[in-house]
């Protein structure tokens, strides 16, 4: 590696953060790092239990179908086949209970993981389990099935035409009721008439009903004011998680429970799902989920298809592995849906947006609805403030594998759909491309969405255009802009600049210590270890309230024996915010009641002391050690030691904190801090990449992201999901797809060589980051969350960087590959199907 870059990298890494704090914004060594290297750390095809049997997958041949009957006599009769598991053995979907009672009625439409009617291909029938993965394999071999084909639908336009087949029989797009309390989405069916279709054959999409949409402000007036408009579509693609970390799972029952292991993102909420799925009581599960190979969305409370090895240990009486293939992970582990997206958007000679005008077809799968499409309209409306917006979207179902939130849902889709034109706008108006972002970003409390009430929502705080300074600043964007020439040969050059963001936290969740009589400080984390880190690092917020060295402290996570509080799901970038919150109430609990111990024991009022260097003291006085203290509150019994909890703890925390009681000094608090907007975080994406026109091969040469996510809470973990989600974005531009057969509905793009993620040498050596280190005025410690917001700019960076090297004219879709480029740049003109799904 040259010297320079290791250098320039080294300094981004180096900057200082945290100043005032002596863990928060400091590097550290995780507690579970060195399970991790050296291979001591398990993950959920590591565990083995005495007698354990193996199960494989019987799955769908088709993309839509009823199952007439299933024969499984030979399958049965083979020695070492102990059980055959089908969608007539799954319990009944149970409804879910909210905590002020509410009850959510089972959607009739929600996958069970096990069906007689699969709605693509890939789809999970049956189960067998053996003695081992072979015999089961075989005897899935032997089993027969007996099908009715139904119609199916690939491409959502399809299903939109007049007269389309509906994926599902119900039909064939999710609709939201009408009035003041609407309820859950309900599947309608939705076809758009002839006329609507009338622009398809110009390349652009056609706009017509819409379930939902909203507006704000004077669109047709900002349009007729206009210096510029243009009217884009463009297509995003859909993508797998392509977790590392299949979603295998083990189970076995013991004195009546069951027990779990499995991939997750979220320990605490997952038990609760697992109770649902399988109509059981939540005291009857044990869930064991200590290590998780990656997540992305697609494990945020595991996935449904776990109780299948559940199942079959009950009604085999012996433990079960299920392990599951790539290919299988590609059929059920979850996908962002793609968006064919059109936009008509307004500027002024400065570059302001007038006015905006978005319409979106979401391709959302054949089950629940996801929020991709709505999400994309907030987005877009907070991340560029246009001065009039209308939004409408419609979230279509399709025979294609099932889709969930993917690091900035929607988010990704809509920025992809925007920057493209933003680019084109500022190259048409003369404007710098820094600059024309510059006057459209967010500042302070930015409105977003619609109003709501009269009112429209706002953040909570935004510095973007800090980050889009400083950002500009490292990668030196004025010079490489002015360098010339651009081309060399038949190589040539291009740069991109993207702006990004998305939700960054939420509130009203527990957090769980106790002090022990050793002295040491003891976090129950229900956070999933999904290899972010937060699992451990938001407890450092509660340790630097303490005063205590992170030498002395303990983490414990994975295991919901363990008297885990009640957490948020670790998705939407969600757990830094919230949980560092939880964690800073909870030590702020801790505090006082060390304090209150203090001045019993000591003499004195409680707020005469103070707490740190493990010590509660008073300024010339007495004091006394927290192992001292500790022990003092098992002595005094109550609030102290967890015989009493505070009534407004989730009832999750509050079984934890009784049987914890005796234990030490038990303190246990909810996030009750105001909050005065929604939590959001940004990121300015800057890359430049080298073109070969003869070839239409590509590089992204450099990369640069600059993040206002508030404080820095751990700079190492933040560097690498900001670089990391950057190349989760990056992927989306240069090559991950599906790619289906669309005559037979049948996926062709089933393996990692079909749909690559991003490897080392897709990117750049010298892929640096910064962050402002700006705390958000909202919460205590001042953190955001930061998962999601650098992957539409890592992808939208790239095409912009693409479009500024080839041109407006060469591609309305992404990924951008080296056929699009050859084609597209020798006819001038796009080559691709403009609109058309899964090429």
């Amino acid at each position: 590696m040259d010297n320079k870059k290791i250098v320039a990298t080294a300094e981004a890494t180096d900057r200082q953060y945290g100043a005032g704090y002596k863990l928060i914004g400091k590097n550290y060594q995780t507690p579970d790092l060195y399970a991790k290297v050296t291979g001591q750390a398990k993950y959920a095809e590591d565990f083995r239990a005495e007698g354990m049997l193996f199960c494989k997958l019987l799955l769908s041949p088709m993309p839509h179908a009823r199952v007439k009957h299933i024969h499984t006599n030979a399958a049965l009769a083979m020695p070492g086949v102990k059980a055959i598991l089908t969608a007539n053995d799954l319990p009944a979907p149970a409804d879910t209970l909210t905590d002020n009672g509410t009850v959510i009625k089972a959607s009739k439409w929600g996958e069970r993981g096990l069906t007689n009617e699969p709605v693509y291909q890939g789809e999970p029938i049956l189960a067998v389990a053996a003695v081992d993965e072979l015999t089961a394999a075989e005897a899935i071999e032997k089993i027969q099935i007996d099908f009715e084909p139904l119609p199916f639908v690939i491409d959502p336009l399809d299903t939109l035409r007049p007269g389309g087949p509906n994926p599902r029989t119900d039909g064939n797009v999710w609709t939201r009721p009408a009035g003041q309390n609407p309820g859950p989405p309900v599947v309608t069916e939705l076809k758009w008439t002839k006329a609507d279709f009338g622009e398809l054959d110009k390349g652009r999409l056609p706009m017509g009903k819409a379930p939902d949409d909203w507006s704000y402000g004077d669109v047709d007036s900002g349009f007729k004011n206009a210096a510029l408009v243009l009217d884009e579509t463009f297509v995003t693609p859909d993508t797998s998680h392509q977790t590392l970390e299949t979603r295998s799972a083990m189970a076995y029952w013991q004195n009546g429970k069951v027990y779990i292991y499995t991939g997750t993102q979220s320990t605490a909420q997952t038990l609760p799902a697992i109770a649902r799925w399988l109509n059981i009581s939540p005291d009857n599960v044990v869930f064991i989920s200590e290590y998780t190979g990656g997540g992305f969305g697609s494990k945020i409370t595991g996935g449904v298809s776990m109780i299948i090895p559940a199942l079959l240990a009950k009604k085999t009486n012996a433990p079960v592995m299920m392990r599951i293939s790539r290919e299988e992970e590609t059929f059920i582990g979850r996908a962002r849906p793609s968006f064919q997206g059109r936009m008509k958007v307004g500027f002024s000679k400065e570059g302001r947006i007038t006015a905006l005008d978005m319409f979106v077809i979401c391709d959302n799968g054949p089950y629940d609805a996801v929020g991709d499409a709505p999400s994309s309209g907030r987005i877009v409306s907070l991340l560029y403030q246009p001065q009039a917006m209308r939004w409408r979207g419609v979230t279509v179902l399709t025979n294609t594998p099932p889709r969930s939130a993917q690091s900035s849902p929607g988010g990704l889709q809509g920025i992809v759909i925007i920057e493209p034109i933003i680019a084109k706008a500022a190259r048409k108006l003369g404007l710098d491309q820094v600059a024309i972002r510059r006057v459209n970003c967010p500042e302070g409390k930015a409105p977003f969405g619609p109003a709501v009430q009269g009112k429209r929502g706002y953040a909570t705080s935004a510095f973007l255009k800090e980050a889009l300074d400083r950002g500009a600043e490292q990668f030196k964007w004025s010079e490489r802009v002015a360098r010339t020439p651009k081309r060399i040969g038949t190589k040539v050059r291009g740069v991109g600049v993207s702006l990004s963001c998305y939700v960054g936290g939420t509130i009203g969740f527990d957090g769980l210590l106790v002090i022990t009589p050793d002295g040491r400080v003891v976090f129950q984390s229900g956070i999933g270890n999904l290899g972010t880190e937060s699992v451990m690092d938001v407890h450092r917020a509660g340790a630097e309230v303490l005063g205590v060295p992170w030498e002395k402290c303990d983490v414990v996570w994975g295991n919901t024996t363990k008297n885990l509080p009640f957490t948020c799901v670790s998705g939407g970038s969600q757990t830094t915010h919230a949980m560092t919150r939880a964690a800073y109430a909870t030590a702020m609990d801790a505090k006082k009641k060390l304090q209150e111990i203090a001045a019993k024991k000591l003499g004195g009022k409680p707020q005469q002391y103070e707490v740190a260097n493990e010590r509660v003291f008073r300024k010339g006085g007495a004091s006394m050690t927290l192992a001292q203290a500790a022990k003092h509150a098992i002595q005094l019994g109550g609030v102290y030691d967890g015989h009493e909890s505070p009534a407004d703890l989730h009832k999750l925390t509050k079984a934890s904190v009784a049987a914890l009681a005796g234990q030490g000094l038990v303190a246990a608090a909810k996030d009750n801090y105001p909050r005065d907007g929604s939590t959001f975080s940004y990121v300015a994406s800057f890359a430049e990449v080298e073109v070969d026109v003869e070839t239409g091969k590509y590089y992204v040469i450099d990369f640069l992201a600059s993040a206002d996510v508030g404080t820095v809470i751990h700079p190492r973990a933040l560097g690498g999901q900001v670089l990391g989600r950057s190349v989760l974005g990056i992927g989306h531009a240069i090559g991950q797809k599906w790619v289906f057969d669309p005559h037979y509905g049948q996926m062709v793009s089933k393996r990692f060589h079909h749909n690559k993620p991003p490897t080392i040498l897709d990117i750049p050596v010298d892929m640096q980051w910064t962050a402002l280190d700006i705390p958000d005025p909202e919460t205590p410690v001042g953190a955001r969350g930061v998962g999601e917001p650098p992957v539409a700019g890592g992808c939208a960076s790239i095409l912009n960087a693409l479009s500024d090297a080839l041109g407006d004219e060469i591609f309305q879709r992404a990924p951008v590959n080296a056929d699009t480029i050859l084609t597209s740049f020798e006819a001038g003109r796009p080559m691709q199907h403009p609109l058309m799904a899964h090429i």
